[in-house]
Order: C-alpha cells, then sequence, then structure tokens
C-alpha cells in the first residue's frame, strides 16, 4: 500500500508546527522561548498519536546577549557577540588571518593580538574547519580578541557559540561581523589597534529535551532527533525549525504505520544544541547505548532539494539509505566519512549507529543559518513533504527486526578521526573523550 505517501505530500502538520516555532520569537538555550518551543512540541508529538510525550529537563550554563562593539582608530563598526564569549574587552593590533586554517595560526604572532578569521574554508582545503576550532587556536595562540567574519554577503554578521563542555564561557571576547565590516576591518585596519568589547548576563539557567514513543515496547530502539533552540537573533527557521518539524512530520507519518514497526521509535527533540550539544550530551550519559539501534537526526534538512545523509562509517545505514533511494526513485547523497557537529555525534563518538540528516547544497558552511536571515521564506513546503517520505520510508526500514546494524568500537572512531584529520580540532575544543 502506498495510499500513505499522499497522505504525507499533503500533510500540513509539519509545516505548521514550524510556523509555530519561528513565530515565537528568541528561542536561545534557557530562554522562556525556548522553553514555549518545547512544550508546542510535545503537545504537537502527542497530538501526532505518539505516545508519552514528556518534557526531562536538565542544568546549563546561561547566556544572555548584551552589547557589543568593535572600536577601530577612526570608527565604530558593527557587530554581534558571540553566544558564551565572556563579558569583557580586549584591545590589540589586529591580525587578519584569513580563511584561519591550522598552519595560518602556526606562522601568527598572535600575542597580545585580536585575531580576525573568515567563517569559510578554501575550495582545496580537504575538511571544514569549525568556529570553536578557530577560536581555540586563537587562544592558544595567546591571542586576546576574537573577530569572526562572514564568508556570506549581505551585511550579515555570523553568530555561534565557543567555550567547552567543562569550561562553557569562553576564554577571550569574540564577535561576529559582516563579511563587509570584515573587508573594511582588513583593509583599513590590519596591523592597527582596536579594541572588541562584549556585555552578557551570565547565569545558571535550565533547558529542556522533548521524548516521545510509537511502536511496540522494545528495549532495542530507532531515535528520530532534532533540535528545538536557535539562536537568539533570528527566528531559526533553517537551524533548525525544520528539522523539528521533519520530527513531527515523521511522527505523524509513522502513528498511520505503526503497525508496521517492528522496534519501538523513540522521537527525541534536543535542548541546548547551539551552546555545545548540550541536551544531546545529556541523553547520550543516561542512556544505554547499546539499546539504540540507529539514530536519525535531523539537523539541515529541507534547505535543500535533495537529501544527504553522513553515514559516520556505518556501512549498513549507507546501504539502508541507498535502497529507500532505488525503491522511490529519488536521490539521496550519502557521505561515508564522521560528521562531528550536531546532535548525533554524543552517541556516535562511542560507536552508536547515527545518521545526521541534512540538505545538499553548494555553499561551504551554513548559508543564512546563525544569521538574521534564517526565516521561513528561505524554506519550500514541498522539499519538507518529499523529504519525509524517504525518511518515514528509510525509519520503518531501520526498525524492521531482520535490519541489523553492527556498532562500532569507539576505537575505531578515534582512529577515524586520525585519519580523517578531525582529531585536531576535536582536541582543541575539548572535546576529544578517548584516553591516549
Amino acid at each position: 500500500m502506498t495510499t500513505w505517501i499522499s497522505d504525507v505530500f499533503t500533510s500540513d502538520v509539519g509545516w505548521t508546527h514550524l510556523e509555530n516555532l519561528v513565530d515565537i520569537g528568541n528561542r536561545m538555550a534557557g530562554s522562556d522561548g525556548e522553553r514555549e518551543a518545547a512544550e508546542l512540541t510535545r503537545d504537537a508529538l502527542a497530538e501526532a498519536g505518539a505516545r508519552n510525550a514528556r518534557l526531562e529537563s536538565f542544568d546549563i550554563q546561561g547566556w544572555t546577549r548584551g552589547d557589543s562593539a568593535v572600536v577601530a582608530p577612526d570608527e565604530e563598526l558593527e557587530c554581534i557577540a558571540l553566544p558564551r564569549s565572556p563579558s569583557d574587552e580586549a584591545t590589540g593590533e589586529l591580525v587578519d588571518l584569513g580563511y584561519g586554517l591550522p598552519e595560518d595560526f602556526e606562522d601568527a604572532d598572535l600575542e597580545g593580538k585580536i585575531a580576525m578569521v573568515r567563517s569559510d574554508i578554501p575550495e582545496y582545503y580537504e575538511r571544514y574547519i569549525h568556529r570553536r576550532e578557530k577560536y581555540y587556536h586563537a587562544v592558544d595562540q595567546g591571542a586576546v580578541g576574537f573577530v569572526y567574519r562572514n564568508h556570506v554577503e549581505g551585511c550579515l554578521p555570523p553568530t555561534g557559540s565557543v567555550g567547552t563542555k567543562d569550561d562553557p564561557i569562553g576564554d577571550i571576547p569574540a564577535v561576529g561581523v559582516s563579511s563587509e565590516v570584515g573587508a573594511r576591518l582588513a583593509r583599513r585596519y590590519d596591523g592597527e589597534e582596536i579594541a572588541v568589547s562584549v556585555e552578557a548576563d551570565i547565569d545558571d539557567a535550565t533547558s529542556q529535551n522533548i521524548h516521545a514513543e510509537l511502536g511496540p515496547e522494545t528495549d532495542e530502539r530507532v531515535l528520530v532527533t532534532s533540535h528545538v533552540d536557535a539562536h537568539d537573533i533570528a527566528e531559526g527557521a533553517l537551524d533548525n525549525g525544520a528539522g523539528t518539524a521533519m520530527v513531527v512530520e515523521l511522527a505523524n507519518a509513522l502513528a498511520a504505520r505503526e503497525d508496521e514497526l517492528e522496534t519501538r521509535v523513540e522521537f527525541v527533540a534536543y535542548g541546548a544544541e547551539e551552546v555545545g550539544l548540550v541536551g544531546s550530551g545529556y541523553h547520550a550519559e543516561q542512556a544505554d547505548h547499546g539499546s539504540i539501534k540507529a539514530i536519525v537526526n535531523n539537523d539541515g534538512v529541507v534547505r535543500g532539494r535533495t537529501l544527504s545523509l553522513t553515514t559516520h562509517g556505518f556501512p549498513e545505514l549507507e546501504a539502508a539509505a541507498e535502497e529507500v533511494a532505488e525503491r522511490h526513485g529519488h536521490p539521496i547523497e550519502t557521505v561515508p566519512q564522521l560528521g562531528p557537529h550536531s546532535d548525533h555525534w554524543p552517541f556516535v563518538q562511542w560507536g552508536v549507529p547515527g545518521y545526521h540528516v541534512m540538505s545538499t547544497s553548494d555553499e561551504v558552511g551554513r548559508g543564512w543559518g546563525h544569521t538574521f536571515a534564517d526565516t521561513l521564506e528561505k524554506i519550500e513546503k514541498r522539499t519538507l513533504r518529499e523529504q519525509a517520505i524517504l525518511l518515514t520510508e528509510l525509519t520503518v526500514d531501520l526498525a524492521r527486526e531482520e535490519q541489523t546494524i553492527e556498532h562500532r568500537e569507539p576505537a575505531e572512531i578515534a582512529a577515524d578521526l586520525e585519519d580523517q584529520n578531525l582529531a585536531e580540532g576535536s582536541k582543541i575544543t575539548g572535546d576529544w573523550p578517548y584516553d591516549n
């Protein structure tokens, strides 16, 4: 029977939830808006037919934005603070490091200076360099301030957190500037003294994860996940309202096919992802990893027409996605490498099978994400529905009893991080979990 396909393709359940999320406004981790989004998501999952829809609260390091500034000799330039920057100020010579590749830091004298880096990497470079990796290279080299320059044009300063799990507040004040402001800083003030300041309220706060379930009461489960929080400067439609809308849409579709589920499916929308994967990290510490058959983590869906699934070296995950693509005559890109930057990672780093579900893009980085331009009109309802059809089928397949997916040894994941040149970034950001 394929009538479920037409039901999903005409459903407004996920899209309606997406509209509700973006209309909240600020969904920053620990905020009232994040709590409201969590409650709405809990209720939407229950209305879709999932059972035991509930919130699970946990403590986080709170951070609330105040004023920030970049002051050059002749002018003050527009900027925004990077979340979890300390509330502090610094003065020093500006050093423009371009892309901020590891080798750029090796050759730079940053002691007592302010480092500026771009948010992208050159086409020839072998891997993506995350913002936090660039930040902690600057810290290690003695910089007293950090300026993160967007590569996307349009007068859009980028946001994105700093800090580590052990030290949630970063070491030096950090701000984001637009591509245009960054170009002006590089042209006029590279080698000149500038000042960077950040004001922020730093206190204790609470976030929450949302859980609900479908299917039989098996010990083994498939996790279908997203994150409900977003940065405070925009609607958070792309990052990651669309992912949470997808989880709700999948719950609605799977409730109609519940008699086909042979393994429990647990829906989890995490809080506090944008400030260091805190919600998923909390869940990973509590969960029995051996009971998790697979994770379908939706973070980056709907941005582009075609799904892209990072499979983290699990051949069964790659094969399952390719089989669904062939069955429906619709492309799905699979990427076998590791991807350590979303809510699957606190599990995958220990060998739990997991997808990072995104969509293909020719852009480097997040595009409109993490900027004021992360708004609803960037997304098409048709794309949400098409991708929901494929992910519904994939989840049913993963839940089949005969679908076996071998967990990997943590040592294998650690070795892959080394082989794929990802270990350096993981270590410098305090995210390396393995004993030598």
